[in-house]
């Protein structure tokens, strides 16, 4: 398994890497243990680099077939929301259709201790890149932003239905594979050697995420969840349509028509993702003692049939 490389437990590494990730991105303030503390930061970011080499290398096979050319690549990374790691997954009609309210709770909690905030994942990205690129992810971040206005804003609506629902979303009390996937995304964001495999996996957030923040809002709905709590999944389920698209015109194909060669590992960063997703979405099954088979057939539905 990718986690072999670097030989923690999983559990215990993924905590300590976000605790490690939620002070490095925390502001600071000048001390005098400060090359202590960049010798300790420099331990940590090795053992981040063989962790996202490892689960690089284990999603290696499905990249066999991404096209360099843009179009063809385009339509490669569109064919993702089909077969792609956990799309369909059987986890979310159960949710939406059988879910009690305290295991829809229990995966709320869950989801939110994983976000990286989007926001800081497209900043952190898009340092030096190309212009036409630097502006559709200045654009991405504007709406992440509510376009200036506070209650608008996708991380407070996120922090909102936290409080509204009464959730304690902690790092100690989060599975790993949740912690994996915040991990994840943030080592690519800030790594600049992973610059494309984070345009990738940020990318296919957008691609993805509307058909499962539907069924979300939909199991919301149907326990008579507050309507304002379901704000954040109501936005995502529309707003990243149009957000995929602008991202796959404006940036990846833009990218890849002037240097073929980054193809292969924005496919990489967008099956990196959809792996950790995949992880969560099994876990997730398991810890709610849900019996829920992969339907193989379900992850191969037409992309028409997502918004059904």
């Amino acid at each position: 398994m990718f986690l072999s490389s670097v030989g923690i437990e999983p559990q215990k590494f993924h905590t300590k890497l976000a605790n490690f990730n939620r002070l490095r991105t925390a502001i600071g303030i000048p001390s005098a243990d400060w090359e202590a503390a960049e010798r300790d930061s420099l331990n940590m970011r090795i053992l981040e680099g063989r962790f996202l080499e490892g689960l690089r290398t284990s999603i290696a096979p499905l990249t066999t077939d991404a096209p360099q050319n843009p179009d063809h690549f385009i339509t490669w990374f569109e064919s993702l929301q089909e077969w792609g790691p956990g799309q369909y997954h059987p986890l979310f009609d159960w949710l939406a259709n059988r879910a009690s309210a305290d295991q829809l709770k229990w995966f709320l909690t869950q989801e939110a201790a994983g976000e990286a905030g989007f926001e800081d994942l497209v900043a952190y990205t898009q340092v030096k890149l190309p212009a036409q690129v630097k502006l559709e992810c200045a654009r991405n971040y504007w709406d992440e932003m509510g376009r200036g206005k506070y209650k608008a804003m996708h991380g407070p609506l996120l922090e909102s239905m936290v409080k509204e629902l009464g959730l304690t979303p902690t790092i100690d009390t989060t599975v790993w594979e949740s912690l994996a996937l915040a991990n994840t995304m943030l080592g690519l964001a800030t790594s600049r050697r992973h610059t494309y495999h984070s345009l990738g996996a940020l990318g296919v957030i957008e691609l993805t995420a509307p058909w499962r923040a539907a069924k979300v809002s939909l199991a919301m709905q149907r326990l008579n969840f507050p309507r304002r709590s379901r704000r954040y999944f109501d936005l995502h389920a529309k707003i990243d349509v149009l957000h995929a698209r602008e991202w796959i015109n404006e940036i990846i194909k833009p990218l890849i028509s002037a240097n073929p060669g980054c193809a292969i590992f924005i496919a990489e960063g967008a099956l990196m993702r959809l792996r950790c997703g995949e992880l969560c979405f099994d876990r997730y099954s398991k810890e709610m003692k849900i019996d829920l088979l992969h339907n193989l057939n379900a992850r191969t539905l037409p992309a028409e049939s997502l918004y059904a």
